[in-house]
């Protein structure tokens, strides 16, 4: 895999940010707020890190991604895209539709590149946690990274994953929590609060990053990675500081956005900020 520097990867993220805000203005629906979080924290995961075969989707040695808060797709999708994935005529424009491969949670059975179907917030972990216990028996282990949320964090089925996963230990297995604070109805402190999560990991007999990482910064990103290859055994959690709704001010650490349709008005706003974030004009 060719590295791309760090402002590329940047660049990257960003670009997609306007992308999926133009996809969901012209579709009238889907999730924004959550895509913004995650964007920076998956650009670095497939541009830097995981080991996959675009060409090969099912190829056995590959790294697992289980993408736990499935109403994040649309970056998921423009990611996979992006990677090569998408075959045939495959694009963001079938978001959405009926019987379309781009469904508005992500199917296993419809689109390249997606491990496993999700959208039910909280089934996430567990499924990754058998992906990375077969990754244990394998010749060659792949990573099984999951990609959780306030919501799925705040499902009994998690913690009965997290419990699961602190007795068999797969050593890699890694739990990346994209941590805007902010949810569906309102902030998570008011909803169901968390804290002190990375306590609650380690009582839970979790390897926890060695602090809490900026999931806007791929150096930062990078440097996640770089402790979780230190680790000699697991499993192992990330925590990142995120804002949901990155980079659109009005739209940012609010939970009006977690879905809203994105109208005329809102675009003409919010596009003007993503375009003037970019650092390599001309993507």
């Amino acid at each position: 895999m060719s590295k791309m520097t760090a402002e590329e990867l940047q660049n990257l993220a960003q670009q997609f940010r306007i992308d999926i805000i133009n996809t969901l203005h012209d579709k009238g629906s889907g999730h924004w707020g959550g895509s913004a979080s995650v964007a920076d924290i998956l650009t670095t995961l497939y541009f830097d890190r995981m080991n996959v075969d675009p060409d090969n989707p099912g190829w056995e040695e590959r790294d697992r991604l289980v993408l736990s808060k499935g109403h994040a797709a649309p970056i998921l999708y423009r990611v996979l895209q992006e990677k090569g994935f998408f075959k045939d005529g495959q694009d963001m424009s079938l978001l959405r539709e009926i019987n379309s491969p781009l469904q508005g949670h992500p199917c296993m059975q419809k689109t390249p590149g997606v491990d496993m179907s999700t959208g039910a917030l909280g089934h996430g972990l567990s499924v990754a946690l058998g992906m990375s216990l077969m990754s244990e028996k394998a010749a060659n282990p792949w990573w099984t990274y999951v990609i959780v949320g306030e919501g799925c964090l705040q499902e009994g089925q998690s913690w009965e994953a997290i419990m699961a996963a602190g007795k068999f230990a797969p050593s890699k297995l890694c739990l990346i929590v994209d941590y805007n604070k902010v949810q569906l109805d309102g902030s998570c402190e008011e909803i169901m609060p968390l804290e002190p999560l990375a306590d609650k990991f380690k009582a839970f007999n979790w390897n926890v990053g060695g602090q809490s990482y900026n999931g806007h910064d791929v150096n930062e990103i990078r440097n996640s990675f770089s402790w979780l290859d230190e680790q000699t055994e697991g499993p192992c959690v990330i925590i990142y500081d995120t804002t949901k709704g990155k980079g659109v001010s009005f739209m940012e650490n609010t939970h009006t956005w977690h879905g809203a349709p994105v109208q005329d008005e809102h675009l003409a706003m919010a596009l003007p900020e993503l375009e003037a974030a970019l650092t390599i004009k001309g993507e």
